[in-house]
């Protein structure tokens, strides 16, 4: 029998390949927008969810399915005075997607957010939603085992969902707007901040090239995306560092590229998002650790 943890604020991987987590609870607090080294797979069993990524804001039904990629900042918000929250959030590393493609099948295509016509949210059928629960559970069974050959077990059914999950993606139609809320006008400037994060960038300039008064502009995106204009440049900035770092990049190599104007600033915004310098999550990063990274 499934045994659910409560919601755990920490956003970083204790495994170096998946981990999957049950979750239910009947109170959570607000989850600040955040993001992660490895792609997500959002279950929901059921609650009350809106689910930002990025632009888009998502009201969800059980068996809604999430697809989020490390370079997709992403938040929450939950409604748990209407009925528990239940839901399986499954973490899996790029490396471990890589290894398990073959020539022919490309199980990373349509997590990355790079893949055309990709749609963070699916929504399954009855059917298709008993079977990927099905998958869930006995992949979270078999991860907390000790039998013989529950490692084989793992890999054998998370391949499976993968496969799934993929075929769904492949098929899926556009979603009715009640099912997604957005602003074209606040889609363009995320779309445009995640293409020019290494330039200067203004709330001004934001709002001249789509036309809206900085007020109005700083309004919706605050509605919609969960943050301010600032902010979001700022995370996207960091997220884009984080990445060139773990890639071997040298952190007065990076600070530029991304945007920052100065090493100093880029040093205080890093370690007041991570907790650690740039240098540490370098060191860390060649030790084989990766840091303590939470979503609150």
């Amino acid at each position: 029998m499934r045994k659910a943890k409560s919601f755990d604020p920490r956003q970083d991987m204790r495994r170096k390949d998946f981990e999957l987590q049950y979750k239910r609870d009947t109170y959570l607090k607000d989850v600040q927008l955040h993001h992660h080294d490895f792609f997500e797979v959002y279950f929901l069993i059921s609650g009350d969810v809106t689910y930002t990524i990025e632009s888009r804001q998502y009201q969800l039904l059980p068996g809604d399915i999430l697809l989020i990629s490390p370079q997709e900042l992403h938040q929450i918000c939950i409604r748990p005075e209407m009925s528990s929250y239940e839901r399986y959030v499954l973490w899996i590393d790029p490396k471990l997607l890589q290894q398990f493609s073959t020539e022919d099948t490309n199980l990373g295509l349509h997590l990355d957010r790079s893949a055309s016509h990709r749609s963070n949210l699916l929504h399954t059928k009855p059917e298709q939603a008993s079977h990927l629960q099905r998958l869930l559970d006995q992949l979270w069974e078999e991860s907390d085992s000790n039998q013989y050959g529950a490692d084989v077990m793992q890999q054998c059914l998370l391949r499976q969902f993968l496969v799934v999950i993929n075929r769904l993606a492949a098929g899926h139609q556009e979603l009715p707007d009640a099912m997604t809320h957005s602003s074209q006008a606040v889609s363009d400037v995320v779309d445009y901040i995640n293409l020019h994060y290494s330039q200067p960038l203004s709330l001004e300039q934001l709002a001249a090239g789509v036309y809206m008064s900085k007020y109005h502009l700083s309004h919706e995106f605050n509605r919609l995306v969960g943050t301010s204009v600032y902010r979001y440049i700022q995370k996207k900035r960091l997220l884009i560092a984080r990445q060139l770092l773990a890639q071997g990049k040298r952190p007065n190599q990076v600070f530029h590229v991304c945007g920052f104007t100065d090493y100093a600033g880029f040093y205080r915004a890093f370690r007041n998002e991570y907790g650690i310098s740039p240098r540490e999550y370098v060191r860390a990063i060649e030790a084989g650790q990766g840091p303590q990274n939470t979503a609150e």
